[in-house]
């Protein structure tokens, strides 16, 4: 069994108070690794060692090309050990094989396009139409923001760490990253590979923990910046704390994302579509399309081939590469979807498929839910609330005019799909949509050059992308005067 121990000042420490816990596995039930709680000590050592770090010249003038270079290096390294890091994904997350496969490259890819951004990001720039010879010389710099708490959920660990790592290494900011104690074990090995990729001393501390140890970060006087991926609850009670001493945040926060099936979609793509869209990991992802909106014209059509396709999807052992569906994360999160499973059956909403815990031989070892999908109004609870599971609502509609009001009837914004063979008309529609990302014949692919995050409450900021690394800097104006006479400075007569 694995031991993941704190990361703190490019050493790997336990934890000061000897505290520890197992990480366990959503399928077997069984421990796969000892992982280390750190104490509030630690917490403070791990922060102060960032600190320590941002300031320390060896990072502070590092060449652009130097920290290009070492994200490269992270990226290489990361598919090197790809097949440790499936196998423990798998495990700690009760992702599928094949899921786990594709998060162990996003990662890597994510780290080699973020060391062509680093690479070739302007630092400094002068803005041609603000500069006027004679007058002054006007530029744009970009500098670090400075110590980062960064928090990071359970459902895609090693993605979310890498989202969160590698722009501060792109921008020459420190961090403290805590992962999610249901899921510590890849971010982990992400360390071992961050000591040997040339990071300095300090610079990227990694720790896990739960509320408390996240409180502690988020409230540290000595962070700049907080980055956080998870519910929009916890978000709000984040961005409280961060008020206080008006931290820099970003937040990637919950969704209950449209997903819109017009009259003239091809069937077939739409269909295998709108189930990948809502059962992708088990629907624990936050951008999942949980609203399915069907226009009138196809909609009993496309119910049937949605419920004879959704009988295809195989579910079991997460390591089965046949597998497409495996079990949700714990029981916390099962007895919480269960019982939004139940409260739509108590609003009287039309159950068309699954609803029930899958049980028997291994299924037992896990939490497994079946595939579920209901019809729906606007009047239902599960239309509005994020269920983070396999849960879908069905809801007809008549025109596009009704589906933009319904796609935009949430508190949310994170994400959406339209399904068309008219892509003009599509785009079109998809421009209405309330939200940070909208899909046209697609879901859940994103592009590590382009931005991702959420209207509404959803949250604040972008990651990814050249938006992702500019929210690790701040922006200052560089007015440099341009008329060096006195006599061409009147202005300075306004108090003479």
């Amino acid at each position: 069994m694995k031991e993941i121990m704190l990361f703190i000042d490019g050493k790997f420490t336990p934890s000061s108070d000897g505290k520890t816990f197992n990480s366990i596995s959503s399928s077997t039930g069984e421990a796969i690794a000892t992982c280390h709680l750190p104490s509030s000590k630690d917490l403070d050592m791990a922060v102060d060692a960032a600190q320590k770090a941002f300031y320390n010249k060896e990072w502070s003038e590092m060449p652009q090309s130097k920290r290009a270079e070492i994200l490269l290096t992270i990226s290489d390294k990361i598919k090197e050990r790809s097949k440790e890091l499936v196998e423990l994904e798998i495990h700690d997350s009760g992702s599928t094989l094949r899921k786990a496969k594709a998060d162990v490259h996003n990662t890597a890819s994510f780290f080699k396009v973020m060391s062509k951004v680093a690479a070739s990001f302007q630092f400094e720039e002068q803005d041609q139409n603000a500069t006027r010879a004679g007058f002054s010389i006007n530029s744009r710099k970009y500098s670090p923001v400075g110590v980062c708490a960064q928090i990071i959920p359970w459902n895609f660990p090693l993605v979310m760490a890498g989202w969160k790592i590698a722009p501060i290494l792109a921008t020459g900011c420190t961090s403290v990253l805590k992962s999610a104690m249901e899921t510590p074990v890849t971010a982990g090995i992400l360390a071992e590979i961050l000591a040997e990729s040339g990071v300095p001393a300090g610079v990227i501390n990694i720790v896990t923990g739960g509320a408390s140890e996240g409180k502690h970060l988020v409230s540290h006087p000595k962070v700049s910046k907080v980055a956080f991926t998870g519910s929009t609850a916890v978000g709000a009670e984040i961005l409280k704390n961060c008020a206080a001493t008006i931290k820099n945040t970003t937040m990637e926060l919950g969704g209950k994302s449209a997903n819109i099936v017009l009259d003239d979609a091809d069937l077939d793509i739409a269909v295998d579509g709108a189930l990948y869209a809502f059962l992708y990991h088990q629907g624990q992802a936050c951008d999942s399309g949980t609203r399915l909106l069907v226009q009138e014209g196809i909609y009993d059509k496309f119910l049937e081939r949605f419920l004879t396709r959704i009988k295809d999807i195989k579910a079991g052992n997460p390591e089965d590469k046949a597998t497409g569906f495996g079990p949700v994360i714990n029981e916390k999160q099962f007895n919480s979807i269960m019982s939004f499973i139940e409260t739509s059956k108590k609003e009287n909403a039309k159950l068309l498929s699954g609803g029930n815990r899958i049980t028997g031989g291994d299924f037992d070892k896990g939490f497994y839910i079946e595939p579920t999908a209901f019809e729906i109004t606007p009047d239902h609870t599960i239309f509005h609330e994020e269920i983070f599971g396999p849960v879908v609502g069905i809801t007809k509609f008549k025109t596009e005019e009704d589906v933009i009001s319904l796609a935009n009837n949430s508190k949310y914004g994170l994400a959406g799909a339209v399904w068309s063979k008219d892509k003009v008309k599509a785009k079109a529609l998809a421009s209405k949509i309330e939200t940070g990302t909208v899909w046209v014949n697609e879901y859940h692919l994103l592009n590590p050059g382009m931005p991702f995050g959420g209207f509404k409450q959803s949250g604040l900021g972008r990651e990814m992308g050249v938006e992702g690394m500019k929210a690790y800097l701040e922006v200052q104006h560089l007015w440099i005067s341009d008329c060096d006479g006195r006599d061409q400075k009147p202005w300075l007569d306004a108090i003479f």
